[in-house]
């Protein structure tokens, strides 16, 4: 179990408890460490205001478990419009956008690739390539990083979410 794995478990409690969903934890940095916890609510928003909150509400647990050697900095974000596509829920919800996904090993002599999100298959990221004729499945293990590409038609779908869900 890896480390970020590790603070997830212990984050993702407090991030439902919150009234949101946890996307990715992830740590960065050298000697002060940087805590990065990316949530959103359920309707795929996150105001500045829910992340202060979010993060006043994961200060007092992160103090107590102490789970980073040394000092670090919290940064709760949103995932932002070309967001991280992280959970096979996200593979799924946004079947149907382009992406781009790296992979962890070479495929066909490459690690990169562009094309669009067609959800899961038995488990399998499909991933119909940019190019290509046929729906590329590739293991979720295989996943490097993957992302929605910035569009028009992203960004006014995003618009139009936060419209319909305004901060609360």
């Amino acid at each position: 179990m890896t480390h970020e794995t590790r603070l997830a478990e212990l984050i993702a409690p407090v991030v439902d408890a919150a009234g949101f969903e946890l996307v990715r934890v992830r740590v960065t940095g050298g000697r002060t460490k940087t805590l990065q916890v990316m949530a959103e609510r359920a309707d795929r928003t996150m105001s500045a205001e829910d992340c202060a909150r979010l993060s006043r509400a994961l200060s007092p647990v992160l103090e107590e478990a102490d789970p980073i050697d040394g000092r670090y900095n919290l940064e709760v974000s949103s995932p932002g419009i070309d967001r991280p596509l992280v959970r096979e829920k996200d593979f799924e919800e946004w079947r149907g956008w382009p992406a781009k996904l790296e992979l962890n090993r070479l495929v066909e002599g490459r690690k990169r690739f562009k094309g669009v999100l067609a959800g899961l298959d038995e488990g399998k990221i499909a991933f119909d390539i940019e190019g290509e004729d046929e729906t590329a499945l590739f293991p979720m293990e295989w996943i490097a990083s993957a992302q929605l590409i910035l569009t028009d038609d992203l960004l006014r779908e995003t618009m139009k979410a936060e419209k319909q869900n305004p901060p609360a």
